[in-house]
């Protein structure tokens, strides 16, 4: 007698027919390999029903309405190929969907930038308060780093009045933010620039810079867990201690601020190292 060996994603299009059937399968199974997370989710339960509501074309923040759905063979199929891959390949489930979210708004995504995540997204939801004042809103602004084009699209969208440029040393980097700004309509508001960092923009001045630049440690990114080496190294190398990058900004960025202009940086871990080095900030 021939013995026959059924894949475990075979067995499960046919036994799980809801949304929670299968939600349950992925957490036990996204549990059982020990994945990380950290790319817009931070459990397994959070990335099982991203990736399935995602798969879906289903609201990702209304699970519950569609817990009890049941699935069509093609869409049972569609998930079930898509935890495999999570799984065997190891990839952040943005890069699988091809789609990141900051707040409301995605934006197309994959490996030739990092996932997007930024701290400064969520600031720009109310326009970055802390930092505009309500009365002076920017009229040109600077994203340096701009990845995939999210931040200045953000900034676009939260300052109407204002052009953006985008700049980027990575040119496949500037080649997603060109699809990404193309799918907001916003090719006439946002410029975008091959650059390292200010090198290719002149004299130009901004009322507000930008920037979520590489700041990873070099210990750090020797740690990183598969689903960041997926990541472009270039997007999170910062050198030694992490903050090379940062430091060049903060050194060239009064050479490029209007005489009201703000700069917005995110750090990362090197806050401490940055008050003792630049005590005036």
């Amino acid at each position: 007698m021939v013995g026959s060996i059924v894949a475990a994603s075979d067995v499960a299009r046919d036994d799980l027919v809801t949304i929670r059937d299968w939600l349950r399968y992925s957490v036990s199974r996204f549990n059982a390999a020990r994945l990380s997370y950290g790319h817009g989710t931070a459990t397994a339960l959070d990335e099982a029903a991203y990736l399935i509501l995602s798969a879906l074309d289903l609201p990702i923040d209304a699970l519950e309405p569609w817990l009890d759905a049941r699935l069509t063979r093609d869409e049972r199929a569609r998930i079930a190929d898509l935890i495999e891959q999570r799984i065997t390949t190891r990839k952040p489930a943005p890069y699988l969907l091809h789609k990141a979210w900051i707040g409301a708004h995605s934006f197309y995504v994959d490996e030739r930038v990092i996932v997007p995540r930024s701290y400064i997204g969520e600031l720009l939801r109310d326009g970055l308060s802390s930092v505009v004042a309500d009365d002076r809103p920017p009229a040109r602004i600077l994203d340096l780093c701009t990845g995939s084009g999210c931040l200045a699209i953000l900034a676009a969208l939260a300052f109407p009045g204002a052009h953006v440029d985008a700049s980027d040393l990575s040119q496949d980097a500037l080649d997603v933010a060109t699809t990404n700004v193309a799918d907001y309509g916003l090719d006439a508001r946002i410029s975008l620039i091959r650059s390292d960092l200010f090198a290719e923009l002149a004299a130009a001045r901004y009322d507000l810079i930008i920037a979520n630049p590489p700041y990873v440690a070099a210990a750090e990114m020797a740690a990183f867990p598969p689903e960041y080496r997926h990541e472009p190294s270039i997007a999170h190398a910062g050198g030694p201690d992490g903050l090379d990058l940062v430091r060049r900004i903060l050194k060239a960025a009064p050479d490029h601020l209007a005489p009201t202009g703000q700069l917005v940086v995110e750090i990362g871990t090197g806050r401490e190292l940055l008050e003792a080095e630049f005590p005036s900030l």
